[in-house]
C-alpha cells in the first residue's frame, strides 16, 4: 500500500496555505500551533497527531479525506484497491490512516480506517469536527470520549458522533486497534 511521504504532505500544506494566501506564521497563529511545527510540517520534517492534521486541513478549508486527495492522484474509478490505498502514518498518534474510496470533489461521505497502536491516540485533546460521523470497531477495543463522556468500544461495536461534538479517540488495549470512520461532507 502507497504511504503518503511526509515532504509531500508539507509541499500539500505549503500549496494550501499560499492559495489561502496566509503566511507561515499567519496559519499557525490561525490553527493555535507554532510557527516552528508549521514550517517542520511544510518541510516533512515531523509527523503530526491526526487530529492537528484534522485541524490544519480543516482550517485550510479540507476535510482529511479531501486533504488526501489533493496529495495523492485522484485518477480512476471508485474501487479502491487495499494494495493502491493512500495510508498517511502519524508517529505521535502512533497511528495511521488510510483512505477507502477516491476523494474527489463533489463525494458526500468520506470513509476512512484509523489504525491506532496500543497507546496511540488521535489528540491531546477532544476536538469538534463540522460534520455527523459514524465509527465502527472493526478489531480491538478503543476509548473514544464525546464530550464529556469516555465510552469502551470493542469490535463489532458502533458510534455516531455528531456534528459539533467533542471525541477523542484512544487504544489503551495491548492490540492494534482498527476503527472505520465514515464522515459526511
Amino acid at each position: 500500500m502507497p504511504r503518503l511521504k511526509q515532504q509531500a504532505v508539507g509541499l500539500h500544506v505549503r500549496r494550501l496555505r499560499e492559495q489561502a494566501g496566509l503566511s507561515l506564521r499567519g496559519l499557525a497563529e490561525q490553527t493555535g500551533f507554532s510557527p516552528s511545527f508549521i514550517s517542520q510540517l511544510e518541510h516533512g520534517q515531523v509527523s503530526p497527531s491526526i487530529s492537528s492534521m484534522e485541524k490544519i486541513a480543516g482550517f485550510l478549508g479540507q476535510t482529511l479525506g479531501g486533504f488526501f486527495a489533493g496529495v495523492g492522484d485522484a485518477e480512476g474509478g471508485l474501487i479502491v484497491r487495499a494494495s493502491e490505498r493512500k495510508a498517511m502514518p502519524s508517529s505521535w498518534s502512533k497511528g495511521e490512516i488510510e483512505t477507502l474510496s477516491p476523494m474527489r470533489h463533489g463525494r458526500r461521505l468520506e470513509p476512512l480506517l484509523i489504525s491506532l497502536e496500543p497507546g496511540g491516540r488521535s489528540g491531546k485533546h477532544p476536538v469538534a469536527h463540522p460534520t455527523e460521523e459514524f465509527g465502527y470497531v472493526l478489531e480491538g477495543t478503543v476509548s473514544v470520549t464525546l464530550g464529556p463522556d469516555e465510552h469502551s468500544l470493542s469490535a463489532g461495536d458502533s458510534v455516531t458522533i455528531l456534528s459539533q461534538e467533542l471525541r477523542l479517540w484512544v487504544n489503551n488495549g495491548r492490540a492494534v486497534a482498527r476503527v472505520l470512520l465514515v464522515a459526511s461532507r
